[in-house]
């Protein structure tokens, strides 16, 4: 595969946006959605093999849009902040409320491999030969199986949206070849959608590959240039455990400074976590994510 090479004279890679006509304007062909969706795939498995890219981090940021989503699908109005309240904020062993499950179960999905043992651990109430029929199954295009995985849970589980849609681009990533999920059905599908069948579901399910992998590749871009600055910030740092903290910025959506303590247990406080974080804030390689003083998320 062909790797993206232009960097620009600061080290930044300049990843190449989607062409503007994989996305543009309306499209009611299924063979012209597909042809867009495939074309936008491939855009992005081109970005994806750039080393400049924290790939970790990208999964994990799609992860919160597509919690979102499936959010609003259930007929809840919470945002990617109070997303992210609800998952960094609560205390280990507390209940995270719908939302923050929901934001939990996206983060584990795009942790893991996709298999059908990892699945299983995060879809409950899909029984595990479901899921492997599904990865197993055969098709015209990768999509179209994420589409009849899709259908059939809804079918099976009209309120099982957040499943459907793990399930649904666990498929589309595991025909791609990519060990990891991948969330990009699940970021641009509309709700309404999750009603139909048949063709029109999978036309519906095109179009949001091809609307998915544009909000996809645009964010790698902004995701890399702060990746550089991050990297870039790492040989600054004195604090113990601060290789093993740039690490979980380059791989994680929000880390809260007392997590980041305990990840690096017997090496930081939560006083020296939360003075890391800072510090980062102020070379630039970091962004406070709350706009608080007190309860703070961080992230890239």
């Amino acid at each position: 595969m062909r790797k993206p090479r232009s960097h620009s004279p600061d080290g930044v890679p300049d990843l190449p946006a989607m062409p503007g006509w994989v996305g543009g304007g309306a499209v009611e062909a299924i063979e012209t959605a597909a042809f867009r969706s495939g074309a936008a795939l491939a855009h992005l498995q081109v970005l994806a093999a750039d080393p400049a890219l924290p790939l970790a981090l990208l999964r994990d940021r799609l992860a919160l849009a597509a919690a979102e989503v499936c959010v609003g699908a259930a007929g809840r109005r919470e945002g990617q902040a109070a997303l992210r309240d609800a998952l960094h904020l609560t205390k280990p062993g507390d209940d995270s409320g719908p939302a923050g499950r929901i934001l939990r179960l996206w983060s584990q999905a795009v942790t893991r491999p996709v298999s059908v043992g990892g699945l299983a651990k995060v879809l409950e109430g899909v029984p595990a030969d479901r899921i492997a029929s599904s990865l197993d199954a055969g098709g015209a295009t990768p999509v179209g199986r994420a589409a009849v995985a899709l259908e059939s849970v809804l079918t099976d589980s009209p309120r099982g949206e957040t499943a459907a849609l793990v399930l649904a681009d666990a498929v589309l990533s595991h025909s791609l070849g990519w060990d990891h999920l991948v969330p990009l059905i699940s970021v641009a599908l509309r709700p309404r959608a999750l009603r139909l069948r048949g063709d029109e579901l999978r036309l519906a399910c095109h179009r949001a590959v091809a609307e998915g992998a544009g909000q996809a590749v645009a964010l790698a871009a902004d995701l890399a240039r702060r990746a550089v600055r991050m990297r870039a910030a790492a040989p600054k740092l004195r604090a113990k455990g601060a290789a093993r903290a740039v690490e979980l910025f380059l791989a994680r959506d929000a880390v809260a400074p007392a997590a980041l303590a305990r990840e690096v247990q017997g090496s930081m406080s939560d006083r020296a976590a939360r003075r890391l974080c800072d510090r980062l804030v102020d070379l630039g390689a970091l962004r406070e994510l709350t706009g608080r003083d007190t309860f703070r998320l961080y992230g890239l």
